[in-house]
């Protein structure tokens, strides 16, 4: 499992995108992980599923809901990771509200919670392997701050608690 120190994997996530821009095509986009964190502070959230219960009512509305402090507190972008195509998540990011706070992440063949070491196994509910929940703070490509919930659990890994880590005692 990743640990703080080590650099983030190498590796794409995909993201769907509603609006082309220069750079950024109609469509899913793959992006490079280690370079778009580069010379930047991201955090990275990452649930089981899109359109699942906790994911849905608290895990991404938290952390939509607190992108304007998280990036007061010096954050420049916000992802959510989920085994999960770019279409779902591009799609559960219009559902929530996502665009322009938080940066939804496909990673549909869990490549990157697998190098990560962030997996959770839900075959026997049908759901195959997913990621963990979990949340990190990443400065220019190093994992900072690192905080996985048991599973069934939802605490370390809101907004609100990344927000306590950002802030100075």
């Amino acid at each position: 499992m990743l640990k703080i120190g080590d650099p983030l994997p190498a590796g794409q996530l995909h993201e769907y995108v509603d609006v082309a821009t220069e750079g950024c095509a109609l469509g899913p986009n793959a992006v490079d992980v280690r370079a778009a964190a580069a010379g930047r502070t991201i955090v990275v959230f990452g649930l089981p599923g899109a359109f699942t219960p906790t994911c849905s009512e608290r895990h991404v509305p938290g952390y939509v809901e607190k992108a304007a402090e998280l990036r007061a507190a010096g954050v420049d972008e916000v992802w959510c990771v989920s085994v999960n195509d770019a279409f779902v998540m591009g799609a559960w990011g219009r559902q929530l509200g996502a665009r322009g706070a938080v940066r939804m992440m496909g990673d549909g063949n869990g490549d990157f919670v697998r190098a990560a070491g962030l997996t959770l196994d839900l075959t026997a509910r049908g759901m195959g392997l997913r990621s963990a929940r979990y949340a990190m703070l990443v400065v220019d490509g190093i994992v900072r701050s690192l905080d996985v919930e048991a599973p069934g659990k939802f605490e370390a890994s809101s907004a609100e608690a990344m927000l306590q880590r950002l802030r100075p005692c």
